[in-house]
């Protein structure tokens, strides 16, 4: 195994374009839904619009070089080679700070925030609160390789992220992530190798206390509503994901229609969008992610995680400091009282009036602030 780190640049193929272009053109429709709602699942109008734009008028090309202003590289971690931005600060007094993306995510969510963690002055902000940015994609996602064995469960890719960190320089670093990456960024912190000192969650994954059930406040009822609509209304992807990752896996690679309606429905479902995603992405957002699944094929690589982990996730107590920020439109949000049972050094807390599960790609001012407050704690 090399502990090399090489430079990397996005650059699809122009065959993967073309074969883009051709399965849209011919693209075999189901028929309308039958209600007026999108309650049996994205609305064919407007998958059928988003496609007609993705063949006529998306413009990859240019997206992939606005993508490709950051620094990015590959290093290999156990066989496999991770892509990972790698954006360093100019500023002397920068912190270390990994971020990690979740499904149906990728580090595009990141690409509204990374320059102003890494040069606050540069965009209103303080030069105390810099980080050197290190954000990589998860095994099986996007440009990273796509494991060949089991055991790339969520506990095994925080080692990994630890054994980055340190390739890179950083003994001691922030994390940070939400979805799948707080799930990461947790084990992180309950691993505690003695590398990271803090770390920032916009996902906080908690058990309810039962002992609260006679005096819930409003933030708890609604988060158990949440849990019940997700159980109910919202899960059927994670079901199939975490038990026949490879069935999904061959609508999803051989159609891009299939594909962007796998993703988009989630992007109306967990994004603060007040009914249509596109009130709080752009359409080309929304794109550049489904791009990073469909050039890459990751459809089966990237549900496999579910696979690994989603039945196993641990709820064991984390004694490193944490901050949490809890969105109303996250999937699964949690009180301080509730929080405070597994995560045992609060050292941030902050509930906010608008945002969802994107939160880096939906509201990326306020995303930024958190993380600064977040890491003011600790920093010294």
């Amino acid at each position: 195994m090399s502990d090399a780190v090489r430079p990397f640049r996005i650059q699809v193929p122009d065959a993967v374009l073309e074969d883009l272009h051709e399965r849209l053109a011919r693209a075999r429709w189901p028929e309308k839904e039958v209600v007026d709602d999108w309650s049996q699942g994205v609305p064919l109008a407007y998958v059928q619009d988003v496609c007609r734009y993705w063949q006529n008028h998306y413009d990859w090309r240019t997206r992939e070089a606005r993508l490709n202003r950051f620094d990015q590289f590959t290093t290999e971690l156990d066989g496999l080679d991770i892509h990972f931005v790698h954006q360093r600060s100019p500023h002397p007094q920068a912190r270390p700070l990994l971020i990690t993306h979740g499904w149906p995510g990728s580090i595009v969510e990141f690409h509204k925030v990374i320059e102003p963690l890494v040069d606050p002055p540069a965009h209103g902000g303080d030069a105390a609160d810099a980080f050197h940015v290190v954000c990589p994609a998860l095994p099986g996602y996007g440009f990273s390789d796509k494991p060949t064995r089991p055991g790339w469960s969520i506990d095994k890719i925080a080692g990994e992220w630890n054994r980055l960190m340190l390739r890179l320089g950083y003994d001691r670093y922030y994390a940070q992530g939400g979805d799948w990456g707080a799930a990461v960024t947790t084990a992180i912190g309950m691993q505690n190798l003695g590398n990271c000192e803090a770390i920032h969650l916009n996902m906080v994954i908690v058990e309810p206390d039962p002992a609260t059930f006679d005096s819930l406040t409003p933030l708890e009822k609604s988060a158990l509503e949440g849990m019940q609509h997700y159980k109910d209304w919202d899960s059927g992807y994670s079901k199939e994901q975490s038990t026949r990752p490879q069935t999904v896996g061959y609508g999803l690679v051989d159609s891009p229609v299939g594909q962007a309606a796998w993703i988009l429905e989630k992007f109306w479902a967990w994004t603060d969008c007040d009914g249509h995603p596109e009130n709080v992405l752009g359409r080309d957002e929304l794109l550049d992610n489904i791009m990073f699944y469909w050039c890459t094929a990751s459809a089966a690589s990237s549900a496999r995680l579910y696979w690994e982990s989603f039945n196993h996730l641990s709820h064991d107590p984390v004694e490193l400091a944490t901050g949490c920020s809890i969105y109303p439109r996250e999937i699964f949000r949690s009180s301080r009282r509730w929080a405070e049972r597994r995560f045992k050094k609060l050292i941030h807390w902050s509930e906010l009036d608008r945002g969802g599960h994107f939160a880096a790609f939906e509201r990326p001012e306020v995303f930024v602030d958190e993380v600064r407050r977040c890491f003011r704690a600790v920093r010294g």
